[in-house]
């Protein structure tokens, strides 16, 4: 068992900078209504970034699975993409509990833009309204309905890369585990940035991180206490489990050295490259849970999403 990290000491100056301005209980999850409030205010202090002109946004209703309601997509189309382009279906984060598909509206429409090629944006309902399997089956949900109207949406079905950051990067994998056993279309890579794998919290690492302005120990324990709702997981809900990894498609696994998720994140590429599945892995040195998307001037900031940006490029291109 790990101590825990003082992040205040254990982070360089412009992260602690970064740090030091959030509010203290921002990832407070005992009062989860007051979180998902706080959270909604912080977000909505940041400057709103402009918009690519050249990507169409719209959304639409796929029939769930099972007989669940139907799902929310949302699609990012650039202007004049040729047929056959490749497609990102991209799995918000926020721990299962929080946030929506429209608090990566810039994200998904710039990639869009600069991959030209369409991004699916998948709005899956939230624990603890909504326990395991809701969630992935809303992904599986969104992902099996862009396959199967590949034509109509102009895309290559066999070029339709799956990703997610944190619980979208879990839910990614829990997606394309799914998917293959369902023996239906499949996504041709996986982008699993810092994803959160393993409801266990037995790793070094989950015992590492306590501050409550970033994602913490508490967070996650009550997390995936409303995500599996009393039940036993699943190698869908909790990847980590999966004890045969075989099939599944090239992945690529960012994280870094003070994210909770260390120690999972790299036992599950170990695990993917030992099953025989391509799996590229980046750790980076002294950066916290998302801090790429807060400490954005920071050279390793940059030389993530550069390396991010690069996988990504390979994936919709078919070269992983």
């Amino acid at each position: 068992m790990s101590n825990p990290i003082n992040l205040e000491t254990a982070l360089d100056e412009m992260h602690a900078a970064v740090l030091s301005a959030l509010p203290p209980s921002l990832m407070d999850l005992t009062d989860l209504a007051a979180c998902r409030a706080q959270l909604d205010i912080v977000l909505g202090t940041r400057p709103e970034l402009p918009m690519p002109a050249n990507v169409s946004i719209s959304e639409v209703l796929v029939p769930g699975i099972d007989g669940d309601p139907d799902v929310r997509v949302k699609l990012y189309a650039p202007n004049g993409v040729p047929a056959g382009s490749p497609a990102l279906l991209w799995i918000h984060g926020g721990g299962m509990v929080l946030l929506t598909a429209d608090n990566d509206d810039f994200q998904c429409a710039s990639r869009a833009a600069s991959h030209n090629c369409l991004v699916a944006s998948v709005d899956y309902r939230l624990a603890p309204e909504t326990p395991a399997p809701g969630l992935v089956n809303d992904c599986y949900a969104a992902f099996h309905h862009v396959a199967s109207n590949a034509n109509s949406l102009g895309i290559d079905a066999g070029r339709i890369v799956i990703g997610g950051a944190s619980a979208g990067g879990g839910l990614a994998a829990g997606t394309a585990l799914f998917a293959r056993d369902q023996g239906g279309p499949q996504p041709s890579a996986q982008l699993l940035v810092f994803p959160m794998l393993d409801h266990s919290n037995t790793t070094d690492s989950s015992y590492a991180i306590v501050d409550t302005r970033v994602w913490n120990r508490s967070a996650n324990l009550l997390a995936w206490e409303h995500y599996l709702g009393g039940q036993e997981p699943t190698i869908y809900s909790s990847p980590s489990t999966c004890e045969d990894l075989s099939g599944l498609p090239p992945a690529h696994i960012n994280v870094g050295t003070m994210d909770m998720f260390h120690d999972e994140n790299i036992a599950y590429a170990t695990a993917l490259n030992r099953a025989g599945v391509s799996c590229e892995l980046h750790v980076y040195p002294g950066a916290f849970h998302a801090s790429q998307n807060f400490v954005t001037d920071h050279p390793m900031s940059q030389r993530w999403v550069a390396d991010e940006e690069a996988f990504l490029a390979r994936a919709l291109a078919g070269e992983v």
